[in-house]
């Protein structure tokens, strides 16, 4: 008779989201694990009340995951996006509705937000297909609040299997050593970004059918798969592999505030991509060599209004005095693509990817765009300020950037306003730019790896099936070259912003590439700079 102990080993196969090793026993969240009560329609008034009661509650939860998100403002924008919705009666309004007409208020509500979450998770747009997770929660934690049950407290140890989790019940877990295993997402979605940034361990594609709660498991988030009843040599190799994965990097925490030199004694310059100046509240502006990129979408996503120059330059400023001196480089809007902006970008491309987005969209909406420049101009003068422009693909673009960079900067001399001209660059991220780079009139080039293999090699980055094609093969690297080559030959500084700059693994080929200026996450930081103090020009 076999018995628990003789159980065979079961592994299943994913993809890595999020770096690292985690043990622990197996905890399945399906489906339904929110409310699943249905309720006998009371009085209209009644019902539409304790809606409102269970909306107000359900802000209060999020309200609550904000602030012990601190300073991070990933976190912070995927709740503010729940909190907006919460605030907007459009989403709200059928429900409401449908309990004027008889219906309970459970019902009412699901079903309203049943077809938000159809729509969304329709979409050929990535954005909004990630914001799918985002409303499904939503209204599940409305649906727990209205039938009184309390939030399910997540053990942070444990191997958390899904067939999909929302950013804020990743942001309710105290993690404390596990990791997390999803049978849908993506590497680019919002619980992933969030899993690199904690230091979570995250696999995704992961087939959860026939595994029980409870089972001793091993997530590894490296190689995308997930263990379940490891025999004893199988645990014993884990063990000493993540032993090995904490003592890497406990050695690369060592090199965080070096300056990064490879082993020949050549200066590499490291700076940091952020999307806003929260991000910059806990870092030591001595770890990096300033901020190689600023994504400026931030000020205009969840907006009812677009951000004004005051705004706008009072952020501007705030970065540059929070990176301490350092030089700041501020990429202009790059709406448009996996970015909408409500009331700017345009509605129901049919592909988005390859439509009306990053400078296309700018030099559309000049009055849009001005008053971007003109924040930018006047916040050059508090410090070393850098503009670049998204997805140039040929020379005119850029030439119409300049002439609207250098007539900006005129009208506010004229109006006796403190400006100054910061340098603009662009950047590098479509083949035909890469190719033709010599003919672009730009002051320096900063490459976007994620667009530059997404359009070489024409398949999406959000598609999980052609992940295998998401990476750098020979025909990028060439690209690649190519710009650092042209930029080495004309004194013009070449960076590369994407996320290639911060694995570990290519920062070699990087190097040897031409590349000696890397803009990578907060988080890469160490691990970039002890990859560059191993690496040597000489064969």
């Amino acid at each position: 008779m076999a018995t628990d102990d003789a159980r065979p080993v079961t592994v299943r196969r994913g993809r890595p989201a999020a770096p690292g090793l985690a043990s622990g026993p197996l905890r399945r969240l399906d489906e339904g694990d929110g409310a699943t009560s249905a309720r006998d329609a009371g009085p209209p008034e009644r019902e539409a009340a304790d809606l409102r009661d269970a909306m107000a509650a359900a802000a209060a939860d999020l309200a609550d995951l904000t602030a012990a998100a601190g300073d991070d403002a990933d976190a912070e924008g995927m709740l503010a996006f729940q909190l907006a919705l919460l605030e907007d009666e459009a989403l709200s309004e059928p429900a409401f509705a449908a309990i004027a007409a008889g219906a309970p208020a459970d019902a009412a509500f699901r079903a309203a937000l049943d077809a938000q979450v159809a729509d969304y998770a329709a979409a050929e747009d990535a954005y909004f297909r990630a914001r799918a997770a985002d409303l499904a929660d939503l209204r599940d934690r409305v649906l727990r609040r209205l039938a009184g049950e309390a939030e399910e407290a997540i053990p942070g140890d444990a191997i958390l299997v899904a067939r999909d989790l929302p950013p804020s019940r990743f942001l309710a877990v105290a993690w404390a050593g596990g990791g997390l295993a999803l049978g849908r997402g993506s590497t680019t979605s919002h619980v992933a970004i969030l899993a690199r940034a904690r230091g979570v361990p995250m696999v995704v594609g992961v087939d959860a059918d026939g595994l029980e709660d409870g089972r001793p498991a091993l997530l590894d988030g490296e190689a995308g798969t997930l263990v379940v009843e490891p025999d004893p040599a199988a645990a014993a190799a884990f063990a000493a592999r993540r032993a090995e994965s904490d003592g890497r990097r406990a050695r690369e925490e060592t090199f965080l505030a070096r300056p990064a030199v490879t082993a020949d004694g050549e200066r590499v310059r490291v700076l940091i991509n952020i999307a806003g100046p929260e991000e910059l509240a806990g870092i030591d502006p001595a770890h990096t060599d300033g901020v190689g990129l600023v994504r400026t979408e931030f000020l205009f996503d969840g907006r009812h209004h677009l951000p004004d120059e005051e705004e706008q330059l009072a952020v501007y400023r705030r970065i540059l005095d929070l990176a301490g001196g350092r030089p700041v480089t501020v990429r202009t809007l790059d709406a448009g693509g996996d970015k909408p902006v409500p009331g700017l970008t345009r509605p129901g491309e049919s592909n988005p990817f390859l439509g009306v987005r990053g400078v296309r969209l700018s030099l559309r909406r000049p009055e849009v765009f001005t008053v971007q420049l003109r924040a930018l101009a006047r916040a050059a003068t508090a410090g070393p300020l850098k503009v670049m422009v998204p997805m140039v693909s040929v020379p005119e673009e850029m030439e119409r950037c300049r002439a609207l960079l250098d007539a900006a900067v005129a009208d506010l001399a004229a109006a006796g306003v403190p400006a100054a001209r910061p340098p603009l660059g662009m950047m590098v991220e479509v083949p035909a730019a890469a190719l033709a780079v010599a003919a672009f009139p730009a002051d320096f080039y900063s490459i976007g790896s994620n667009d530059l293999i997404q359009y070489t090699m024409a398949a999406s980055r959000d598609e999980p099936e052609l992940a295998d094609l998401a990476r750098p093969t020979a025909a990028v690297m060439e690209l690649i070259a190519r710009v650092a080559v042209h930029g080495a030959a004309t004194g013009r500084e070449v960076s590369l912003c994407g996320d290639l700059a911060g694995e570990r693994e290519h920062v070699a080929d990087l190097l040897a590439a031409g590349l000696r200026t890397l803009s990578v996450t907060p988080t890469a930081v160490a691990a970039v700079k002890a990859a560059v103090a191993g690496w040597s020009a000489r064969p």
